[in-house]
């Protein structure tokens, strides 16, 4: 009788925390170490060091209805330390490496829309209602009913659609890709059709270089490019003083890669709960009032939701149907930000699409949140040192993110037309429109249509139905807005 015998492999199992550090951010569970995590972190904050400067731009660079206007500096230090602090907490109660900063395109239509219709005070108001609805949607389990109506095939239109918009970021961050001021083509390459800039060719050394340590699969390689890039730039400026290009237009774009006076400052919180409920309806009507909630709150609402989703995604901690590790506490706290952002004056803040750009790096869990979070804090004191890393450094940066997230498109069946079209207009119309919501409105609004006038109705959830009306609404927002007076 033979004595030899099949011996089952063992089976595959996680790996044991190598601490209750560990176990709570499930670093070794995820594939994760902490030096991965802490580089993580640091290339997030890099990549998303510039709002720190734009938001104040955008938000103090506009008048309230009453002519009254944000001081720069103390919306600077007020958006640091609202991304801080719910950076901080994200990572703390959900353990996803998702940052968060004023959200883009939320701020702008707050100050070019909202504040010219109410003060600044009652606009942080409106940003504050909007996030407690969502928050109340949240914890109701209705907005994790909404997400699960989504048909699998659109949450990877959104990630693929969300690579393509911060890739077209970063490349009109960067000057490569700029308005040419003619009706056709509205866009061209950089000047005149050519990289006629230092500061573009800066992007497109960065973006090389960058591309060669990923593919080679360096430790660090984005972060590596993000520094090597900063410094270059901070050379080129210190030997041709170019500039901004408000003054010179071969100039920096945002931020110039150089530190006038000292580096450190103390923050202006004095915006900190500058919130006004008292809405003056006798300039105001209520009608008006809640149409602008309800574009701030379908704005927040879904471009969170198609961000997370992609994110996820990106970072293989979503499964089969979009889900992610704990999506109903990050869903509230997302909500929790945009309370956060109004009481500070600095707008809505949510969940960032650079936060990518660390994923990329190889950031899997919620202590990449806690490094970009104290990071952020500390820019409260930093702020010139913040705003040396150019836009056109981070804007490359953007884009390798970009291609990253790209490769989702190769896990949707496009051979029914059904759902291609769905698909192409998520991914064309979010980059194009220049905001994340408007793509998947596009994407929502287009598959319910074309789903039921094909015969596939009985597909379609009830709430799919509801918000498709939505973003019909939606879409409709001004002539309504006209109708109703």
């Amino acid at each position: 009788m033979s004595t030899d015998q099949t011996v089952a492999p063992e089976p595959a199992t996680t790996p044991e925390p190598r601490s209750g550090f560990d176990r709570f951010f499930e670093i070794t569970r995820r594939g994760s170490t902490i030096g991965t995590e802490v580089r993580g972190g640091l290339v997030t904050f890099v990549t998303m060091a510039y709002i720190v400067i734009l938001n104040p731009i955008i938000l103090s660079g506009t008048p309230d209805v009453d002519g009254n206007m944000l001081d720069f500096a103390a919306v600077g230090a007020a958006t640091a330390l609202t991304a801080g602090v719910m950076t901080i907490l994200f990572g703390l109660v959900s353990r996803l490496p998702f940052a968060f900063a004023a959200g883009l395109g939320i701020n702008a239509f707050v100050a070019f829309s909202v504040a010219g219709m109410v003060t600044w005070g009652e606009a942080m108001a409106l940003v504050i209602i909007n996030g407690l609805i969502i928050v109340l949607l949240s914890v109701t389990g209705l907005r994790k009913l909404i997400f699960d109506a989504v048909p699998v095939q659109l949450k990877l239109a959104i990630t693929v659609a969300i690579g393509l918009f911060i890739a077209f970021i970063g490349f009109v961050n960067s000057g490569f890709v700029a308005a040419t001021g003619a009706a056709s083509p509205p866009v061209g390459l950089g000047v005149n059709g050519s990289v006629a800039t230092i500061p573009t060719l800066m992007f497109v050394i960065t973006l090389l270089l960058t591309g060669v340590l990923v593919a080679l699969r360096i430790k660090g390689g984005m972060l590596i490019g993000l520094v090597t890039g900063t410094v270059l730039s901070v050379i080129v400026e210190a030997i041709w003083q170019l500039g901004s290009a408000v003054d010179n237009p071969g100039g920096w774009g945002l931020t110039i890669p150089a530190l006038t006076g000292s580096p450190v400052s103390v923050p202006d919180l004095s915006l900190l709960g500058a919130v006004d409920f008292g809405f003056d309806l006798a300039k105001i009507s209520i009608v008006t009032l809640v149409m602008l909630v309800f574009t701030l709150v379908f704005s927040n609402f879904f471009d969170a939701m198609g961000t997370m989703t992609g994110l996820a995604k990106e970072a293989g901690l979503a499964d089969a149907k979009g889900d992610f590790p704990r999506i109903k506490s990050a869903l509230i706290v997302e909500g929790v930000g945009a309370v956060a952002g109004g009481f500070t004056s600095s707008s809505s803040s949510t969940v960032f699409i650079e936060s990518g750009s660390g994923i990329g790096e190889g950031a899997r869990t919620g202590f990449a949140n806690i490094v970009t979070g104290v990071v952020f804090l500390l820019a409260m004191f930093f702020t010139p040192l913040t705003s040396i890393v150019p836009t056109e450094v981070a804007g490359a940066a953007l884009v390798i993110v970009g291609a990253m997230m790209m490769a989702q498109i190769k896990h949707i069946d496009l051979t029914d037309f059904r759902v291609l079209l769905p698909v192409f207009l998520t991914a064309t119309v979010m980059p194009l429109t220049y905001s994340i919501a408007n793509g998947i409105g596009a994407g929502f609004v287009s598959w319910v249509v074309i789903h039921a006038l094909t015969g596939r109705a009985r597909t379609i959830s009830p709430l799919l139905w509801i918000v498709a009306v939505g973003f019909v609404i939606f879409f409709a927002r001004g002539p309504i807005e006209s109708l109703v007076g």
